[in-house]
C-alpha cells in the first residue's frame, strides 16, 4: 500500500511507537491499520491514492483478538478505470462494508483533528459520523439511507423543471425517519462525550469548564423519537418554499454542529491556541472513553504525528488520560519525552525494525 510493497508486522500489546523522517511510511502503516477497522481512510476519500504507484492492487489483512475471540480482517483495494474497488473480508469470508464495519473498533487522532474546534461544522459531523458507525452498525444504515435520499432531493430541486411534490414528499418522509435515528443516537453520545470530556479536562485544566452540547440544525422540544420526528416534519413544510426557490435542501441533521464552550463562552471565538487544542484532547480522550465504556473492550489507538505538534506537558497529559489502553500505535519524526515502557520501530524507506523504549 501506498510506498509499501510488503511488510508483515506483529506488534506488540500495549505501546507501539514507530519513528523515522517524513515519507518514509509512517503514516501509510497507521493508515492501513486503520482501513482494518473503519475501512475508509483517515487521510484521502481518493482510494486510489492508496494502491502504490505502478501496482493495480493493495492487500491489507490482520488478526486481532476481540471480545467476541480471534478475528481475521481483511481490505484489498483494486484499481479501475474510474479509480478503484474495494472488497472486505471477515475471517476469510467477503462482506459488505456495513458489516465488516465495527468488526474492530480505532480511535485515531491525526493532525486535521486539532481543527475539531475551529474548523467548518463538517468537520465535527464528519467526527461524530465515524464514531457512531463503528459503534452502532443501525446507525451506518440510517446515514446511508439518510444520504441517499439527501442526494436524491437536492437533485430534484436542481432540476430546471418544477419538482414533483409526490416525489418530494417521499424524499422527504425518508430524511425524517432516517434523521431522526440520527438525531437520537448524536444526541445521547454528545452527552456521554461532553461528560467523558469535561472530566479529563478538568484534570488539565481544574480552573476552566469545558462544556459540549448538541447543536440541532431541526430543534425539538422533547428528546423522543414523536417529538424530533414532528419538529423535522413541521420544518421542512415551513421550509418548502425557501428550498425550492434556493435550489438545495437546508434542513436536517446534515446541516448539524456540536457546540464548544469553555467557561460558556465559544472556544473557536474566544479560545486561545493552547486552550483549544487541550479540548481537542479532552475531546479524544472522551471518544475513547465513551467507545470502551458502550462496547466492553478498549479499540486501538492510533496517533498520528501528533504528539510532536504538541508540548511535552500535553503530550503527555493526552496518553495518561488514555492510560490503559490494551495496544496503541504512535508516529513521530522523534521519539517523543516521557513515553511509558513500550516497542520502538524506526520506519526507513518503508521498512521497519524493532527496539525497545
Amino acid at each position: 500500500m501506498r510506498n509499501y510493497a510488503h511488510l508483515e508486522l506483529h506488534p506488540a500489546p500495549g505501546l507501539n511507537v514507530f519513528v523515522g523522517s517524513n515519507a518514509q511510511g509512517k503514516s501509510n502503516l497507521l493508515e492501513a491499520i486503520s482501513l482494518l477497522g473503519t475501512g475508509k481512510s483517515f487521510r484521502t476519500s481518493r482510494e486510489r491514492d492508496l494502491i502504490r504507484d505502478g501496482f493495480e492492487l493493495a492487500t491489507i489483512s490482520g488478526e486481532a483478538q476481540v471480545r467476541a475471540g480471534a478475528i481475521r480482517l481483511g481490505c484489498t483495494l483494486t484499481a479501475t478505470p474510474r479509480g478503484s474497488r474495494k472488497l472486505y473480508t471477515v475471517n476469510g469470508r467477503s462482506v459488505r462494508y456495513a458489516k465488516f464495519l465495527g468488526s474492530l473498533r480505532v480511535v485515531s487522532f491525526v493532525p486535521a483533528d486539532l481543527h475539531l474546534v475551529d474548523g467548518p461544522p463538517s468537520v465535527r459531523r464528519s467526527f461524530l459520523n465515524g464514531a457512531l458507525a463503528q459503534e452502532q452498525k443501525s446507525y451506518y444504515r440510517d446515514l446511508a439511507r439518510y444520504q441517499k435520499a439527501l442526494s436524491q432531493k437536492a437533485a430534484l430541486l436542481r432540476a430546471p423543471a418544477a419538482a414533483d411534490p409526490e416525489l418530494l414528499k417521499i424524499y422527504d418522509e425518508t430524511l425524517v425517519t432516517a434523521g431522526t435515528a440520527l438525531m437520537i443516537a448524536r444526541n445521547h453520545f454528545i452527552r456521554a462525550l461532553g461528560v467523558a470530556a469535561a472530566k479529563a479536562h478538568a484534570r488539565w485544566s481544574e480552573h476552566e469548564r469545558l462544556e459540549l452540547s448538541y447543536q440541532p440544525n431541526v430543534p425539538f422540544e422533547a428528546e423522543t423519537e414523536d417529538s424530533i420526528a414532528s419538529s423535522f416534519e413541521q420544518r421542512l413544510v415551513l421550509g418548502a418554499e425557501q428550498e425550492r426557490l434556493r435550489g438545495m435542501a437546508l434542513f436536517g441533521p446534515h446541516r448539524d454542529d456540536i457546540g464548544l464552550n469553555l467557561d460558556g463562552r465559544s472556544l473557536a471565538a474566544f479560545g486561545s491556541q493552547g486552550q483549544q487544542r487541550t479540548a481537542v484532547l479532552a475531546v479524544k480522550v472522551a471518544e475513547y472513553a465513551v467507545m470502551h465504556e458502550r462496547s466492553g473492550e478498549a479499540p486501538l489507538l492510533l496517533l498520528d504525528d501528533v504528539l510532536s505538534e504538541l508540548d511535552a506537558q500535553r503530550a503527555r497529559a493526552f496518553l495518561d488520560g488514555v492510560g490503559g489502553f490494551e495496544q496503541a500505535f504512535i508516529t513521530a519524526t522523534q521519539l517523543p519525552d516521557s513515553l511509558p515502557a513500550g516497542t520502538l520501530y524506526t520506519i526507513k524507506d518503508a521498512r521497519v525494525e524493532a527496539s525497545s523504549i
